[in-house]
């Protein structure tokens, strides 16, 4: 909470003038019960002024009183301002009350006033809060992603960072109103009456730690709640994104049973959190109510003897009222708090995730853009205690085409990831053009390099758009250009729109080869030093293979490419095939070099093509 709120820091002057008018605010209304109070002494004094005899002094009334043997009558006339004989003065009433209108009107406009700025700095801080969390989802390295739910992620950005939204515009304006109010009123309180003002803040200490202690107890079946719900919405996204998968094996009852599971979790999770916190409110009423009957008793008594007038005690027992009330909501507003808080708690463990390294400074870059690539005995492992690929040494010369092959599990993905440097090398490392790839930027290692995944991604928008992305300010000609070439074009004229019409965010409007093609396209247009293609034409027919074949053949003209293949046939005119084992290069050298050998390639080969080889 404390770190939450420290990012009002850049707002402070503006908190400081809503802390001010709401200051003024309090201090409009809580004069109010007092002029009110003073309002009823008019009257009480005139109703019990018109008793008296008139003529008479204030002194002689309450003389003659007890004279009379009313003692208990004359105590009560001696504490008030009474005129024997003069009844109630209307006149009097009607600018006291004016005046009370204006103040509680004037103190719902400053009020609301404070309001309006408050929400505008809550509002502020969460917009910085996820353009945060926005910007360091960018700098997290691969490892996290790969390590996390993208579900749970995608819940700790959206539905957390909107609960501490909500959390703070329900309860920072209250909880301010609600302080200033109990400062404001103790003052009002302690000048009436010190005795019953002591009364009352009796149970203040009571209530706060009945309030911290369900606190307590609450905190950790927030904290579940939220966990839950991101695991939840991991569980979710999964199953909608292999539906198809899931219809295909009959598998809904057990997705259903699963779901099921963690949505009664939740559910207890919720409740718990819920009533535990709940009771706070009740609890502080309870209190607050015996605080009541305590002053209603003691002030009435006061009155009978003189000590106090009548519209004194009316004034305290509305504080004592208005006092109860804001402890009550600040009571009501732990659920709140406490979900925040458990809330903000995963929104910073995001924050605080290790980044990727910074980029050096100066950095480096290659003084020419041949695309020679140099494994120089790189060594890396996902987990350090398990090393995957140890002393590989690889050069790859520009213009050549360099066929990747293996097991899987060989480390071959491994291999292209750390050309990207999506991961960083453990040992040993990686040149371009003579240059340590790990001395460049990022962004202009990845400007060099195109890259086509087996898994295809395209984006909410149009053909052209998706097209496009591999090169920003693309014009329509370099549009078409890489669409012809990579036979996006043959198919895109069947289309209702052509290249505008509008993919959805799955691309579920065109077939996973069209997908294929279009990702293709991208990376066509990049015009790359460098070009990675992960089994790029695993979802294509044959002919359309074929023919992205020849497409990449141009495309690969004075550029260096990797192609990682499970289908032997794609990489049979591979300036040099790679063959990797367990992170480890068993063999290399062209296709009828590899066959010669009889080796690890002539078995890859021999299981996929036994016919052509006898």
């Amino acid at each position: 909470m404390k770190r939450l709120l420290g990012r009002l820091r850049p707002h402070r002057p503006a908190v400081v003038f809503v802390l001010v008018l709401a200051a003024t605010s309090v201090v409009l209304s809580v004069i109010g019960p007092r002029l009110l109070g003073h309002a009823t002494n008019i009257i009480f004094d005139g109703a019990i002024g018109r008793q008296l005899p008139e003529g008479l002094t204030k002194d002689e009334a309450v003389a003659a009183l007890r004279a009379d043997g009313q003692s208990q009558f004359a105590d009560m006339v001696s504490g008030m301002n009474v005129v024997p004989g003069v009844g109630i003065d209307f006149s009097a009433i009607g600018q006291v009350l004016a005046l009370v209108l204006a103040l509680y009107v004037t103190s719902s406009m400053v009020s609301w006033a404070a309001a309006y700025m408050l929400n505008k700095i809550v509002q502020g801080v969460v917009r910085q809060l996820r353009n945060d969390v926005e910007r360091k989802i960018h700098r997290l390295p691969l490892r996290y992603f790969d390590s996390n739910s993208r579900g749970d992620l995608l819940s700790r950005v959206t539905n957390d960072i909107d609960n501490i939204s909500q959390s703070l515009q329900q309860t920072l304006s209250q909880l301010v109103i609600a302080v200033l109010s109990v400062i404001g009123i103790l003052a009002m309180m302690i000048s009436i009456s010190p005795l019953l003002a002591l009364i009352a803040v009796l149970t203040v200490p009571l209530s706060a730690l009945v309030g911290a202690q369900i606190a307590k107890r609450s905190k950790p079946h927030f904290a579940m709640v939220w966990k839950t719900t991101g695991e939840l919405n991991g569980q979710v996204e999964e199953s909608l994104t292999g539906h198809q998968l899931v219809t295909a094996y009959g598998r809904h009852r057990e997705v259903e049973a699963a779901f099921q599971e963690k949505n009664e979790q939740l559910y207890r999770s919720g409740f718990k959190a819920q009533f535990i916190s709940g009771t706070v409110m009740p609890t502080i009423m309870f209190l607050g109510n015996l605080n009541y009957v305590a002053i209603a008793v003691i002030g009435g008594m006061r009155v009978a003897s003189g000590t106090m007038t009548l519209g004194d005690v009316q004034a305290f027992i509305q504080y004592s009222r208005q006092f109860t009330q804001p402890l009550t909501q600040i009571g009501s507003m732990v659920n709140l708090l406490q979900s925040g808080i458990a809330s903000a708690e995963r929104v910073f463990a995001v924050l605080d995730e290790e980044e990727q390294s910074q980029d050096p400074e100066p950095a480096a870059t290659p003084s020419q853009a041949r695309g020679r690539v140099e494994f120089e005995d790189v060594e890396f492992s996902y987990d350090k205690e398990n090393p995957l690929i140890e002393g590989l040494s690889l050069t790859a010369e520009p213009g050549q085409m360099v066929a990747i092959v293996g097991p899987t599990g060989a480390g071959k993905t491994t291999l292209v990831n750390l050309i990207m440097r999506f991961y960083e090398v453990d040992g040993g490392r990686i040149t371009l053009d003579g240059t340590d790839i790990s001395q460049m930027t990022r962004d202009d290692l990845r400007s060099r390099i195109g890259m086509v995944l087996q898994d295809t991604w395209l984006f909410g928008g149009t053909i052209r758009d998706n097209i496009a992305y591999g090169h920003p300010n693309a014009t329509d000609e370099q549009v078409l250009e890489a669409a012809r070439m990579s036979y996006v074009d043959r198919f895109v004229h069947m289309l209702p729109d052509g290249y505008d019409t509008v993919i959805d965010e799955e691309g579920s409007n065109v077939s996973a080869g069209e997908k294929q093609l279009i990702t293709i396209a991208r990376a066509f247009i990049a015009q790359p030093s460098i070009l990675i293609l992960d089994e790029a034409t695993s979802s294509v027919d044959t002919r359309t293979e074929s023919l992205v074949q020849h497409a990449t053949a141009v495309l690969r003209s004075d550029r260096t490419s990797f192609v990682i293949a499970h289908r032997l046939s794609t990489i049979r005119d591979a300036d040099l095939i790679v063959v990797m084992e367990d992170g480890r290069i068993v063999e290399q050298g062209d296709h009828e070099e590899l066959l010669e050998r009889r080796g690890a390639y002539f078995e890859l080969y021999n299981s996929q093509f036994a016919g052509a080889v006898e």
